[in-house]
């Protein structure tokens, strides 16, 4: 009989992409250490954030060395969910950009507070209550 001990990794590899990791947790907190800003700081906090999870789930959870029917299988819906997501903000920043041009909207328009919609106080009951009794 015989016995078939399955894949045997070395453990090397675990370290190194175990210092990489911190290596890119290190940048990651540079970016609020240097107050980066904008658009800038997010793309370099998602970038980051993407290739720590990629090699957590390629090296960690051993889809590196799996068929690639079932990486297909596990990485597929997620990929495809944020394909869509990314259609739908270009769409969405699409029609928002139509309202503003073509029915005169105003980007900049700041909501209406209830003071200024009933003036002054909201939920002074009782001026209203004397002026109705006279």
């Amino acid at each position: 009989m015989s016995s078939e001990a399955g894949q045997q990794h070395p453990l090397g590899i675990y370290y190194k992409i175990w210092i990489l990791l911190f290596v890119l947790s290190s940048f990651s907190y540079a970016v609020d250490f240097f107050n980066v800003q904008g658009g800038m700081r997010w793309g370099l906090v998602l970038l980051f954030m993407v290739l720590k999870a990629g090699f957590i789930v390629a090296i960690f959870m051993h889809v590196v060395w799996e068929r690639m029917a079932l990486v297909l299988t596990i990485l597929g819906p997620p990929i495809v969910l944020l394909l869509l997501i990314g259609l739908m903000t270009i769409e969405g920043n699409y029609t928002s950009g139509t309202r503003y041009q073509y029915m005169g909207h105003d980007p900049n328009a700041v909501a209406l507070t209830p003071s200024d919609l009933h003036g002054g106080e909201h939920g002074e009951e009782g001026e209203h209550a004397e002026e109705e009794a006279h």
